[in-house]
């Protein structure tokens, strides 16, 4: 069984490389929609594979850090990425070119990453990212896949630290050490740094 969440981020970038001459040369912007797809097999205590309420927490800060920001690669020219970092107080960083892609493939591993180092306390079942759909236009969208985590074609640039939110994103968020605490667990594999709620009211089954 699936579920799916919808999010949203409006950003800038430039996507290096490619055939079209506006995306390769200029700052342009999106509109961009996220789609998360989530499967388990077994429903909860609620009858639910997750509580929507929970992708309110750690993964709607984290989508939200891309939101009216300027992302680009890290293999960019210094000049244009001190350019960036001075006069833009929300930038995003990645190891990889901003495509429509690459989001949907750091998307789904990130919050794979997420979803590994929360701990769940409502009998929920083994619990696990589907898909991400990621929205670059009305006309079109790129989606990855849970199968795409294990194929190195894809994934060979793709680490837990091929994002860096700037310090005004981070600031924001609920814990601005969220995304500290995501890769020090995975660092360690200590004890899971996010917790779900028990349900307020329980009647047993």
């Amino acid at each position: 069984m699936v579920i799916r969440r919808s999010f949203g981020f409006c950003a800038s970038h430039i996507v290096r490389n490619c055939t079209s001459k506006r995306c390769s040369s200029s700052i342009h912007g999106h509109n961009y929609k996220v789609e998360i797809f989530i499967k388990a097999n077994s429903l909860d205590s609620a009858g639910m594979i997750l509580d929507f309420g929970i992708f309110k927490n750690q993964i709607a800060d984290f989508v939200d850090g891309f939101d009216h920001s300027h992302h680009f690669w890290d293999a960019e020219h210094s000049d244009f990425i001190d350019f960036i970092t001075t006069n833009s107080a929300r930038y995003v960083k990645l190891s990889v070119n901003p495509s429509a892609e690459n989001y949907a493939l750091l998307l789904l591993f990130y919050i794979d990453k997420i979803l590994g180092a929360t701990e769940f306390a409502n009998s929920e079942g083994d619990i696990f990212i589907s898909s991400v759909r990621v929205h670059e236009t009305d006309h079109g969208y790129a989606e990855a896949f849970s199968e795409d985590l294990s194929n190195p074609k894809l994934m060979k640039h793709i680490h837990i630290d091929s994002i860096y939110f700037s310090d005004e994103i981070t600031k924001e968020w609920k814990n601005p050490c969220m995304f500290e605490e995501l890769k020090s667990y995975y660092s360690s594999s200590g004890t899971k740094p996010f917790k779900n709620i028990t349900p307020f009211h329980h009647i047993k089954i």
